[in-house]
């Protein structure tokens, strides 16, 4: 038997032996080492914060303008200047101007008379008119059975509105002595000029009527 190659092999397996027991030993201190950070972590509160990330909006598109086409106009067509013609006009031969030494005659200077002024207007009338002239339709009164002779007149003035008499009004020039031979001829002419005198308008008359009986 070879004791030295015995004794050399025990020692390597010693040796051997010796480095995996120290690789176990730290292999366990490391071990047990971060059991306890994990242990202390877990003990303490947990903050869990939430960060939003803030995304920027894109930049909007940038607007492309096309340049503008380069028109150009077109030259004008050349157009050759007409040709002008001056003539001299022919020489005027104006006579000279004759000097008359006769001083004109002297006219004696009349004002113009001023304009005559005009006539004034004639007043309105303001008194009744004729019936005569103004009325359409005149009927003759009636001369009244009377025992009564001789000749009397009077002035009927009446007022006309809407072309009919509507009220009488006598005056007297020469009576009949006679008051019922009166009343009755006034009667008569009343009758005549309220149911046969038609004058259009409103007008304000008068009419003269005479009675005669013999």
């Amino acid at each position: 038997m070879n004791f030295a190659q015995d004794k050399g092999g025990s020692s390597r397996l010693t040796g051997f032996g010796l480095v995996v027991l120290v690789h176990v030993l730290i292999i366990g201190a490391l071990a047990s080492g971060l059991a306890t950070k994990v242990k202390e972590a877990i003990k303490g509160p947990i903050d869990v914060k939430v960060v939003e990330e803030k995304v920027k909006p894109p930049p909007p598109p940038e607007k492309v303008v096309p340049p503008p086409p380069d028109i150009k106009a077109p030259p004008p067509p050349f157009v050759p200047p007409p040709e002008v013609v001056v003539t001299a006009p022919p020489p005027i031969n104006t006579p000279a101007p004759t000097v008359s030494t006769t001083p004109p005659p002297v006219t004696d200077f009349k004002p113009t008379p001023p304009p005559a002024a005009p006539a004034p207007p004639a007043p309105p009338r303001t008194g009744p008119m004729k019936a005569v002239g103004n009325c359409t339709k005149m009927g003759k009164p009636e001369m009244p059975a009377l025992n009564w002779s001789g000749q009397a007149s009077y002035k009927a003035t009446f007022t006309v509105k809407g072309g009919r008499v509507t009220e009488v009004q006598f005056t007297t020039i020469r009576g009949a002595n006679d008051r019922k031979a009166e009343r009755a001829m006034k009667n008569a002419i009343q009758s005549a000029l309220t149911e046969t005198y038609e004058c259009p308008g409103d007008l304000l008359l008068e009419q003269e009527f005479v009675f005669s009986m013999d």
